[in-house]
């Protein structure tokens, strides 16, 4: 295999695509021959990719001046807020449910335990026998 140069700079959809690609199972020696980059950077990228979104596969380092021209659009201020307690009721209605599933099993249990404890009451009356004797003397 060819020495693979490591100042090659990727755009930000050819390494979504190269990491699309790996989730979708396909063999990672194959994809980096094919790609002709080291299986090492495909790693960082879907590890990068898994923890940010196609936003963390910007390419690193100074940008070039073309792109300085192209401002990003801004994004609202209150937009982490909004995200960050969306995720926040979102946790609380699973552990609503949670909660809701336990309380189901409670019942049950305690259901089956009220069940258990009538079945065993008609021997604790007087003149009735606990038990039956042992056939074995």
């Amino acid at each position: 295999m060819p020495k693979l140069s490591t100042a090659r700079v990727f755009s930000r959809e050819f390494k979504l695509a190269a990491v699309r690609r790996m989730l979708a199972g396909e063999n990672i020696s194959a994809l980096a021959r094919e790609l002709e980059v080291l299986r090492k950077d495909l790693y960082v990228w879907r590890n990068r990719f898994r923890a940010g979104g196609p936003e963390a596969l910007r390419p690193r380092g100074r940008p070039r001046k073309d792109r300085l021209l192209e401002q990003p659009p801004e994004r609202p201020p209150d937009r982490p807020a909004v995200s960050a307690l969306s995720a926040a009721q979102r946790r609380i209605a699973e552990l609503e449910r949670k909660i809701g599933q336990q309380q189901v099993d409670l019942d049950f249990f305690q259901r089956a335990l009220r069940h258990v404890k009538a079945a065993r009451r008609p021997s604790d009356r007087s003149g009735v026998t606990g038990s039956t004797r042992s056939s074995k003397r």
